[in-house]
């Protein structure tokens, strides 16, 4: 693999805790929001930041989403920027509140999956996947998540959105790496990026080895982030390893 595709992608191939690669992105302003205070993100990021997300998606056997997202952007999680597979598509959607119209469910040949809490009938949607889970009120287990993927048969996670979804996974340490793309715009207010459990000490802060590169349209530039970007819509690429922090996922507790 080329530079520089190896640095970037090279640790998605094979998982460093177990048989599993769970990677999380999420695209913000400098300020750390998603969107302004109206609920507008299209598009805080750049041609080059949108490129990136589709070549995750192409290279994963799945994306996740939440309901929220599903529901709310109603995104396609295909791969039409870049070359490459449809990755499966997945709805953590608890309470079934998910449309049948959503285009996450549309009948293209990919694989769909819901995954919902083990109450009451499943929902009727035809040509889909509908995986109950044992919950903790309106929330499942991220750890349950990613086993009940495992014994489907998926290896490589990209945990797509939204905020919610990603914090939730992050903070029951069941990421080997976070992709925040930082646009350089600032927005002063809005939803956040990630939240999780407040601190009471910076000092007890997460911290975590990150590589810094700049997306060019093409990527073939070198990742100088000292050249000058003004005026130009150059996305910020962090790459966050956090193999060191994440924890073991072991078998999911299904229903028949």
């Amino acid at each position: 693999m080329p530079q520089p595709w190896e640095d970037l992608f090279g640790p998605l191939r094979k998982g460093a805790v177990d048989d599993l690669v769970l990677i999380g992105q999420c695209g913000q302003s400098i300020d750390g929001r998603i969107a302004t205070p109206t609920g507008d993100s299209h598009y805080i990021n750049g041609e080059a930041g949108l490129d990136h997300l589709h070549r995750l998606r192409s290279l994963v056997d799945a994306v996740v989403v939440g309901v929220g997202t599903a529901t709310a952007d109603d995104p396609q999680l295909s791969v039409r920027r870049v070359a490459g597979p449809n990755p499966a598509r997945i709805v953590i959607d608890p309470r079934r509140r998910l449309p049948a119209t959503a285009r996450a469910l549309r009948d293209d040949g990919t694989r769909r999956i819901v995954i919902t809490a083990r109450t009451g009938e499943a929902p009727e949607l035809t040509g889909v996947e509908i995986v109950p889970l044992a919950h903790d009120g309106d929330q499942l287990s991220p750890a349950a998540i990613a086993g009940a993927l495992r014994e489907l048969g998926f290896r490589r996670l990209l945990i797509e959105g939204g905020p919610d979804t990603v914090s939730r996974f992050l903070a029951a340490r069941c990421l080997d790496r976070l992709h925040i793309l930082v646009a350089p715009i600032i927005l002063g207010a809005g939803p956040s990026s990630l939240t999780l459990p407040a601190l009471q000490r910076a000092r007890d802060a997460l911290c975590v080895p990150m590589h810094a590169h700049r997306l060019w349209p093409n990527m073939t530039q070198p990742n100088d982030l000292a050249v000058d970007v003004f005026n130009r819509k150059v996305d910020i690429l962090l790459d966050c390893d956090l193999g060191g922090y994440r924890l073991p996922i072991g078998r999911a507790n299904m229903s028949a």
